[in-house]
């Protein structure tokens, strides 16, 4: 403790690495030291013990260990619960990192900001109050973090039923189960400027708990996890994509500021006001305004983008004013122009032009089955969907929703034959998306099947990353004694196979009550503090024997990156 005592007190006379409060910034002091800033090796050099600790003497002359000192400045001891440089601040600030009520040179900034936000979970009974953690990663591990997974047990679901021991093959619809952040840097691998329209629908920090994935960030936490998952995401996207977020008042400001940085703000298209007021249910109770709108964020990826114009057909009152006929029966109306008689014939009216301002449409999309919901409380109507993929798609275009949840993005989109792709980490994929696209594909008359002439068809694949925690799994199942328990939890401990909401420290200040517990109740603990959807295999692994890829899931993966 000593010696990172006198760490950080050397390091906190550089003003560079100092943010608020006095906290040291790590990711600063990293990024100095990976460059042999000479300011930050002459401080080190004048101390002893950290010039014994950081150099060796070859042939007189002191050589930094660079890594030895990046890596104690990242470990857990020195400074657990350092933040960024905007430890304390959520607002816009200028290039010096003032805060600024106006000025064109901002950016959103809050705590963790250059972190890489993982998180996720497998079950509903697994939700804890705050999901996600925040890790300051040097960029090695981020790039092993991002690195393409192999992928398992694919499945290919057509209307004749299902074909394993699969390849994947240009056109098939594709369904993801994992973590949305490592799946969609899988996808860059393959559909990097492919996808022409991103739609998805995220949690929307509200704490309501009638979602079925933890939808209770803090305010920094949900920023970083968008951001890392935006960023991504743009470089899917074709030079004419475009992306819409669907939000409500709770985040939407925050995002737009956000996507202006990710996206450019010259970039931001509209704000979509989509309607869905009820009177009834618990927005009644509110003694306010009742809100009766969600937001959705349209961004395209440059200033040239695909928009097919939408338009409301025309009303009677309308429809009156072509009030007289031709001599072939077609109803015109006229006017005059420069003197001149004009006819606007009604034949060839489009309609009224659809504004932001969406009205009329439901709020929640129903089944045949009883009327019950497909899903999720929440869950958003295919017409709102149809609507979007309509303006922003052309048939045979990829569209990409990696929220997917209910699968009403891939519902819609298979109906309107276009090429889908869905990514969602939740067991529930098995029995709500997967079902409801193998009826989609039965030709199942829901949503938007009557509008769109839907007769069933078409296909889709449904794999999943690959996890790499099977032989810590089966090492647990076959301990016969406490003390083989021991030795899996601490190989979990020193590979960082927690779940993160679990430290290390954490489990020795239980460690008496642990042992007190029978045989099975420590392996049932274990068991549970297993990171069990956070740790896949990369496909650098593939060959590797200690991850068991089998032949099948290797074929698969190979036919998927179009790698040997």
């Amino acid at each position: 403790m000593k010696f990172l005592d006198e760490l950080k007190k050397v390091l906190s006379f550089d003003e560079r690495f100092v943010g608020e409060s006095n906290q040291i910034i790590k990711t600063k002091v990293s990024d100095a030291a990976r460059n042999n800033d000479k300011k930050l090796l002459k401080a080190l050099l004048n101390n002893d013990l950290l010039k014994e600790a950081f150099f060796t003497i070859v042939d007189d002359i002191y050589v930094f260990d660079k890594n030895k000192f990046i890596w104690i400045l990242e470990s857990k001891e020195f400074l657990p619960d350092s933040f960024t440089m905007y430890k304390n601040k959520i607002g816009l600030v200028d290039s010096n990192n003032n805060l600024i009520s106006q000025k064109q040179d901002v950016s959103l900034v809050w705590a963790y900001k250059d972190c890489v936000l993982e998180g996720g979970q497998t079950k509903e009974d697994q939700k804890r109050d705050e999901i996600f953690y925040n890790e300051t990663l040097a960029p090695d591990q981020v790039n092993r973090l991002l690195a393409p997974k192999v992928l398992g047990n694919a499945k290919r679901y057509t209307k004749e039923g299902i074909e394993e021991n699969i390849e994947f093959k240009e056109d098939d619809n594709l369904i993801i189960k994992g973590n949305n952040l490592l799946a969609l840097s899988s996808l860059l691998e393959r559909y990097e400027g492919q996808v022409q329209l991103i739609y998805i629908d995220p949690p929307f920090n509200t704490g309501n708990d009638g979602f079925k994935y933890n939808d209770s960030f803090n305010q920094s936490s949900w920023l970083t996890f968008m951001k890392n998952r935006l960023t991504i995401a743009k470089n899917l996207l074709t030079d004419t994509g475009t992306i819409y977020v669907q939000l409500d008042h709770n985040q939407v400001h925050y995002a737009k500021v956000l996507m202006d940085e990710i996206f450019g703000p010259n970039n931001f298209q509209r704000e979509i006001i989509w309607s869905n007021e009820t009177s009834s249910g618990f927005k009644a109770q509110a003694n306010n305004w009742i809100r009766g709108h969600d937001n959705i964020l349209f961004y395209s990826n440059n200033e040239k983008f695909l928009f097919n114009k939408l338009y409301h057909p025309l009303d009677e009152k309308t429809i009156k004013r072509y009030d007289k006929v031709d001599e072939k029966g077609e109803r015109f109306k006229q006017y005059f122009d420069n003197g001149k008689e004009r006819r606007v014939y009604l034949k060839s009216s489009k309609g009224k032009p659809m504004s932001d301002v969406w009205t009329d449409i439901i709020g929640f999309q129903t089944s045949n089955r009883g009327g019950e919901t497909l899903g999720f409380d929440g869950q958003k109507s295919e017409a709102l969907i149809k609507r979007i993929i309509e303006a922003s798609t052309n048939e045979g275009d990829y569209v990409l929703d990696y929220h997917l949840g209910s699968g009403t993005t891939a519902s819609s989109a298979i109906k309107m034959n276009r090429k889908f792709i869905g990514i969602e980490q939740m067991d529930y994929i098995d029995e709500i998306a997967v079902e409801r696209l193998k009826r989609a594909i039965d030709g199942e008359l829901v949503g938007i099947s009557k509008s769109v002439n839907w007769q069933g068809g078409g296909s889709f694949v449904y794999c999943e990353l690959l996890e790499d925690n099977e032989s810590l799994v089966n090492e647990l199942e076959k301990a016969e004694n406490t003390g083989q328990v021991k030795i899996v939890l601490n190989k979990a401990i020193d590979n960082g196979k927690l779940i993160p909401s679990v430290l290390p420290s954490d489990l020795k200040e239980s460690q008496d009550e642990f042992d007190k517990l029978s045989l099975d109740e420590q392996k049932n603990i274990v068991m549970e503090l297993l990171n069990k959807n956070q740790l896949y295999v990369n496909l650098s692994d593939i060959d590797d024997e200690d991850y068991k890829v089998s032949e099948a899931d290797k074929a698969f993966t190979i036919s998927f990156y179009g790698k040997e």
